[in-house]
Formats: structure tokens, sequence, C-alpha cells
């Protein structure tokens, strides 16, 4: 999760700083830019596909 914030405001701020103030090192971060999705990341990314459709298809209900 912390990671997931980092890479998503690298942009806008240092990633330096905002591993620091998520208290984490930025050796940690790269490490997990690299590292491969779980397989339960897969399996969530599976459902959360099935749940969109579901949705999709019951019209948005």
């Amino acid at each position: 999760m912390r990671f997931a914030f980092i890479d998503a405001w690298k942009e806008e701020w240092p990633v330096e700083f905002l591993c620091k103030v998520m208290r984490v090192t930025s050796r940690g971060f790269r490490a997990w830019r690299v590292r491969p999705m779980s397989q339960r990341q897969r399996d969530d990314m599976v459902i959360l596909a099935h749940i969109r459709e579901q949705h999709r298809l019951s019209l948005q209900s």
C-alpha cells in the first residue's frame, strides 16, 4: 500500500521524500517495482474483472 502510494505520487514529489514520509527505504521501493506480481494479486485481479463485468451487465446496479 505504501509503495503504491509512492508510485502514484512520484511525478509530483521526489521519491526519496515520499519514502521518508512513508517510512520506507527507496531501495525497498525500487525492489517493489521490479518484483513480479504474486499469485494472490493475480487471483484478485481476475475476481475484480468478474465483478466489474457483472456490474456492467446489471446496468450498473
